[in-house]
């Protein structure tokens, strides 16, 4: 277990939907580390994305608090940023100012923005794609877009909501290899989202277990002890990771059955 300075507080939180009537998560308690991946999973309609909407100041909570460095989240904090699976780039954009739409909202100065977006293109390898637009763009490519205007921000924390999950086998482990190669170098808390166990245990210093929707909870806490610096291809072949995923996925399955159930 992490044994740095929380960064991210999540206490007795809850969040209702109340013209839907659903509970997405009530009495949610989670402490997020300066410098660590956590994985947060748990079965599909949990309130994995809902959570990460609220740490990120979009949606308020009904109940509880998001603390942020010790202060309440009540608007999105300007050191936080956001990674959705769908990329979320505008087609008419350039790569180059795709990657800037985010420190442009903020108002930044144009030097700024020019330093800051032409150093995390060239970090993602894009340097040579300014001026390029999202269709003439691999799937890779385009999340590494996504990626450079998360990064551009310079975020302390960094929250991914499955962002690799619409790639192919291939291009997915290349994404996972440059995501670690980036928070190696240059560091900050990120809470990332999947659903596949084994991504989970391979980028992560921690598994976050959810239970099955409504009224999804934490349920558990897994620290996974594998060395790093890490290859996730090669930490799947790792002593002890069979174990890590074995005892995450003896909860996970419960959870997935009763999910299951709920629905049948």
């Amino acid at each position: 277990m992490p044994q740095g300075r929380v960064k991210i507080r999540v206490e007795r939180a809850a969040r209702i939907f109340l013209r839907a009537g659903v509970v997405a998560f009530e009495n949610l308690t989670l402490d997020l580390y300066d410098d660590e991946i956590a994985c947060l999973v748990g079965p599909s309609g949990c309130g994995k994305t809902t959570l990460l909407r609220c740490i990120d100041g979009l949606l308020p909570l009904s109940d509880g608090q998001i603390l942020l460095e010790g202060r309440p989240v009540r608007r999105p904090p300007e050191k936080v940023a956001v990674v959705f699976q769908h990329f979320g780039l505008f087609p008419w954009r350039s790569v180059y100012a795709n990657a800037a739409y985010g420190l442009k909202l903020s108002g930044a100065p144009r030097d700024r923005i020019d330093a800051r977006v032409s150093a995390v293109l060239k970090l993602v390898g894009l340097d040579g794609f300014t001026q390029h637009y999202p269709y003439q763009l691999s799937g890779g490519m385009q999340q590494r877009v996504g990626l450079a205007r998360a990064l551009a921000t310079d975020p302390d924390v960094l929250l991914m909501d499955e962002p690799f999950a619409a790639l192919d086998a291939q291009t997915r482990a290349l994404m996972e290899e440059e995501l670690l190669a980036l928070w190696q170098q240059l560091g900050a808390t990120v809470l990332f989202v999947t659903h596949d166990l084994e991504e989970a245990i391979a980028l992560s210093d921690r598994v976050l277990l959810l239970t099955a929707g409504p009224r999804s909870r934490l349920k558990g806490d897994h620290a996974v002890d594998l060395p790093r610096p890490r290859n996730v291809v090669e930490a799947r072949f790792t002593p002890g990771f069979s174990e890590i995923y074995e005892r995450v996925w003896s909860g996970l399955r419960e959870e997935v059955l009763a999910s299951y159930a709920r629905t049948r």
